[in-house]
């Protein structure tokens, strides 16, 4: 699936920090709830006219099994307001949107976008982390992000996948 329009693939720094405390929510009897990945669709979802997103990155975790975490801007150029209701990203299991408030984080179902607004989401503040990362996802690689709002409209973009601490994962090896 290809990105609408013209997206710009920056990067954001990423904070250690971030992914040491966030676990999945749970849902009464232990199940994990929140937001889940929207299975993978056969057509190219095509976003409404004016809504766009970059900057988008999935920051492995250090240690294999624990979360990643991904940031991303979503610019809502339209006349109305937009409301962000899941995230899904190619090679990770479950997807949630978190708050940080203070020293800790919680869940959140959506994320409103006003008007002619932009929504970051970045380290310390809304993020979302990324649980059951296959191992193939590796630093120096690609994936894709679709983002699904309220009304089932979506919006895809690739998104850079990265070591902890920015980059490839390759800093101080010789070449």
């Amino acid at each position: 699936m290809k990105a609408s329009g013209a997206l710009v693939l920056a990067g954001l720094l990423a904070a250690a920090t971030t992914l040491g405390g966030c676990k999945p929510s749970q849902a009464p009897g232990g199940e994990p709830s929140g937001q889940a990945n929207e299975a993978a669709s056969t057509t190219t979802p095509d976003a409404k006219p004016g809504m766009s997103a970059s900057d988008g990155r999935l920051i492995l975790p250090v240690v294999p099994g624990r979360p990643g975490v991904a940031y991303f801007t979503v610019n809502n150029a339209t006349t109305g307001n937009v409301v962000l209701a899941s995230i899904h990203i190619d090679g990770v299991g479950k997807v949630e949107m978190h708050q940080t408030s203070g020293n800790s984080m919680v869940p959140v179902d959506r994320a409103e976008i006003g008007p002619g607004a932009k929504i970051a989401f970045e380290p310390g503040a809304l993020h979302a982390m990324a649980f059951d990362i296959d191992p193939k996802l590796k630093p120096g690689g690609e994936t894709e992000m679709t983002l699904t709002f309220a009304d089932r409209d979506k919006l895809s973009i690739p998104i850079k996948v990265e070591a902890m601490g920015g980059g490839d994962g390759m800093a101080g090896m010789r070449h």
